[in-house]
């Protein structure tokens, strides 16, 4: 299928978001900015779980519970991320890296599917990630099923209202390139995140 020319521009956006993210997180090198390398080591699991302030929303195992002000863990398997019912506590409580990585990967995974797949997950059928590992190859995973579901739409599923069914956004009152544009600045967004606690992670005195 011939990619629509409006999509082509979202998607060159994001394969360059994704993999300047993937590299930030595996090393040896990413994109600088400025078509230089940068070095860097792959997140290690210390990084993965870092709690900069009290009370971070993180990634935790399931027999622990969840975390300050959260009361449930989403997702399955032994692990869950903090979430709360609406409404979500104000302030609202700083995430670690593990909270974004994961909330990231099942944006793109569960969009994916109820854009291209069964149009049936949810957030509790997603399995969380206990470790960096994991959780990177999730992330990886993630991408390449939205990049997919994206390389199946034409001209007038761009256009269409509710064409992705995802049920934990406002999907079905959009029509689906602002979808398309919605999820590049999720990951711009958590991706730069994620890259600047990576930098004060190693710059805190060890």
């Amino acid at each position: 299928m011939t990619i629509p020319s409006r999509l082509s521009p979202l998607l060159e956006q994001f394969d360059f978001a994704r993999r300047r993210l993937s590299d930030r997180l595996t090393g040896p090198v990413m994109d600088s900015g400025d078509g230089t390398d940068t070095k860097v080591g792959p997140m290690t699991d210390e990084e993965y779980f870092w709690e900069p302030v009290p009370g971070c929303w993180s990634v935790r195992r399931r027999v622990d519970g969840p975390g300050p002000r959260a009361t449930l863990l989403a997702g399955t398997g032994d692990w869950g991320r903090d979430t709360a019912s609406y409404p979500h506590p104000w302030p609202p409580p700083f995430t670690t890296i593990a909270w974004r990585l994961s909330h990231l990967s099942e944006m793109m995974t569960l969009r994916a599917d109820h854009t291209a797949g069964s149009r049936a997950l949810t957030r509790d059928d997603y399995p969380v990630s206990g470790d960096s590992a994991a959780a990177v190859a999730a992330f990886d995973a993630a991408g390449a099923a939205w990049r997919t579901a994206l390389l199946s739409v034409d001209d007038a599923a761009l256009d269409t209202v509710g064409y992705c069914t995802y049920p934990h956004g406002s999907d079905s009152e959009e029509p689906f390139i602002d979808i398309v544009w919605w999820v590049n600045q999720e990951l711009l967004h958590h991706g730069a995140e994620i890259a600047l606690l990576r930098d004060l992670h190693r710059a805190q005195p060890h």
